[in-house]
């Protein structure tokens, strides 16, 4: 049936085309989406995120998104296919969950803290509520190419994708400007050095309960922190605290990676869980008047 529908789109008369609408509504005091749509800054990151999302689960052909508008008290996120097979991967995330697996992913790094995320969706094509049918896909697949987009791409969505471009361009560039023994913080170059038990101090005295997030990003590249480690570590200095138990954390990453155990590493899982603030104290970064 699924190679069936595929033959008879791409020998057709016209290409194969459909439109749904993804509303998205935060169930989460500190994020409202509405506002940071509304907001210049916050409608950039937004887009961002909705972007990274979709390429996770799509790829980067056979769509595009036409619009984003307030939809009281949802965001509405109006995308158009152009290719049933992108349209099929799109469903199928959709409905087994890594569609809003990756939102949140992005989301928490770009937008809020992954404790404060809890984003509720819906999914319609025309007036065909689609999360009701989702185990029809096909019957899907058929209700979306019914619904026909109506419009263009929106101007708004033109200037973010510009503005999106723009971006990586000069993270590229920037980039490529470091030297192989420093590394980039908020757009400054620092030089790289392997981290220091004055720096293992200092991240204890500082990071409260935020260690665990660190350790987590830290356990990506360190095989010393990965599995129940971090648990093990939590557990066995729960008497002494969370300077001990933050100390210890960055001691076994130390141990661990050798030279390796860089500074750069650190200040990047910092900055990955918003924790700049800490970032720059490790990095004797001076407030701003």
């Amino acid at each position: 049936m699924m190679d069936s529908i595929d033959e008879k789109t791409s020998v057709g008369v016209s290409p194969w085309a459909g439109c749904v609408v993804l509303f998205l509504q935060s169930l989460s005091p500190s994020l409202d989406l509405l506002s940071i749509y509304k907001d210049p800054n916050g409608k950039f990151s937004l887009f961002k995120v909705l972007k990274l999302t979709l390429s996770d689960v799509i790829g980067y052909e056979g769509y595009e998104m036409l619009k984003l508008h307030d939809a009281d008290p949802a965001l509405g996120v109006e995308l158009k296919f152009t290719a049933i097979s992108s349209c099929r991967r799109f469903l199928e995330s959709y409905a087994c969950g890594l569609l809003r697996q990756a939102l949140h992913q992005h989301a928490s790094r770009l937008l809020v803290r992954p404790e404060d995320l809890d984003i509720q969706m819906q999914l319609k094509a025309a007036t065909q509520t689609l999360d009701l049918c989702l185990n029809d896909l096909e019957g899907c697949l058929t209700c979306i190419s019914i619904s026909q987009p109506v419009r263009l791409r929106d101007d708004e969505i033109t200037q973010l994708e510009k503005a999106l471009e723009q971006s990586y361009a000069s993270q590229t560039l920037r980039a490529a400007e470091v030297p192989d023994n420093c590394f980039l913080f908020q757009e400054r170059v620092f030089g790289d050095r392997p981290l220091t038990p004055a720096d293992q101090q200092q991240f204890a005295a500082h990071i409260g309960r935020d260690w665990k997030k660190v350790g987590r990003t830290l356990q990506k590249g360190c095989r010393a922190l990965k599995g129940p480690a971090i648990d093990n570590l939590a557990y066995e200095y729960e008497r002494e605290g969370l300077y001990e138990q933050a100390y210890q954390l960055l001691g076994r990453f130390i141990q661990s990676e050798g030279r390796g155990a860089k500074l750069g590493r650190l200040i990047g899982a910092l900055e990955e869980n918003k924790l700049t603030s800490i970032a720059e104290i490790m990095l004797d970064i001076k407030p701003r008047d």
